[in-house]
């Protein structure tokens, strides 16, 4: 195959990644609160773990998942600030 070929594909390629990738990023919400145990997405509020699939217990309050925009309340989770707030009590 032609190398200029391949090179203009492979940056077609990684041109249409950074494209698509912003608009999936703002398509969906973190949403606390709502995640089962070892199904979170990633670090907690509480600092106890930094990575995805930690989550010792279903629907901890510190615990966070991506979902569709506009969809938390529905599933009756809860934005960082109120998360931060539901730990202080």
């Amino acid at each position: 195959m032609n190398q200029r070929l391949i090179l203009s594909s492979a940056l077609a390629s990684v041109l249409a990644l950074g494209v698509m990738a912003p608009a999936a990023a703002q398509s969906k919400e973190k949403c606390y609160g709502i995640a089962k145990a070892g199904q979170n997405d990633c670090a907690n509020l509480s600092g106890t773990h930094s990575c995805a699939g930690q989550s010792k217990m279903d629907n901890a309050a510190d615990e966070w998942k991506y979902v569709p925009k506009g969809t938390c309340k529905d599933m009756k989770g809860m934005t960082a600030d109120e998360a931060k707030m539901g730990m202080k009590k």
